[in-house]
């Protein structure tokens, strides 16, 4: 049987690739992503995992008459931050998916 050794190849190439995957995941996981709003003065920073890690408020943004503003900047640099992770998970892990074809965009 001429295909054995090609089903073979398929599959080592296949756990490689599962391999480095799982690598390239946790690598994302441990990466640090930044944000800010309000020219600075509202900073988030999240992990890979899409977990706020830190939010660093400059005191002259604190305006107890004004919290609506501060909310709205926590809230712009949050929504930053989580796309950054999102694009940047998307870049890595889009470059496995490339050419395979697989229903739904898996990542």
């Amino acid at each position: 049987m001429k295909g054995g050794g090609n089903m073979n190849k398929m599959m080592k190439q296949m756990q490689k690739m599962q391999k480095d995957m799982m690598k390239a995941q946790e690598e994302l996981q441990d990466m640090s992503f930044e944000a800010t709003a309000g020219g600075g003065m509202v900073k988030v920073t999240a992990n890979g995992k899409k977990e706020i890690t830190d939010i660093d408020i400059s005191e002259e943004v604190v305006d107890p008459d004004d919290v609506e503003m501060l909310q709205d900047l926590v809230l712009a640099a949050t929504n930053e931050v989580l796309k950054e992770v999102e694009e940047k998970t998307n870049e890595t892990m889009g470059q496995f998916t490339k050419g395979l074809n697989l229903p739904g965009g898996m990542f």
